[in-house]
């Protein structure tokens, strides 16, 4: 899978939170019917903390840009 390096997420979750590219694209993976829930896969698989979930959704809510 390709990553959307250029997209708003996807630049917060590697710049503001540190993710790796490879955290981000097994997310994205197993997200992939539901782009939506790529936070919550993030935090299923230990990729991402309870706090870093709150701000990601804390993000998402100011900018409104999933996936």
């Amino acid at each position: 899978m390709k990553l959307l390096t250029n997209h708003p997420l996807i630049q917060f979750l590697s710049e503001e939170l540190g993710l790796s590219q490879a955290s981000i694209v097994l997310a994205l993976e197993h997200s992939e019917q539901t782009p939506s829930l790529l936070p919550m896969t993030l935090w299923k698989y230990g990729l991402i903390t309870l706090s870093q979930l709150d701000e990601i959704f804390d993000w998402l809510e100011h900018y409104g840009s999933p996936l």
